[in-house]
């Protein structure tokens, strides 16, 4: 289980290193991914309507309310791959 501590950090280094910028969308689910693996389930108040990205950024986070570290971790490692 030690690997996929290692293997997250080594995704995250990888994540700054892409050949291409990736969509909004990707973006935001990476974002979503890389809290939850290291945060855990969304916290704090919801953005105003005024604070349209904040907003977004917390909903994707959000939808993944449950979704354990590890199985994050692993999710956020499969995304980075499949973008390299």
């Amino acid at each position: 289980m030690a690997q996929l501590p290692a293997a997250f950090e080594a995704a995250v280094a990888a994540s700054k290193q892409l050949p291409e910028k990736p969509d909004n969308m990707t973006l935001l689910r990476i974002y979503a991914l890389y809290k939850q693996a290291t945060v855990g389930d969304a916290q704090g108040q919801r953005p105003g309507f005024s604070d349209m990205v904040g907003r977004a950024k917390f909903d994707a986070w959000a939808a993944l309310q449950g979704q354990t570290a590890g199985e994050a971790q692993q999710a956020y490692i499969d995304l980075i791959e499949s973008l390299q």
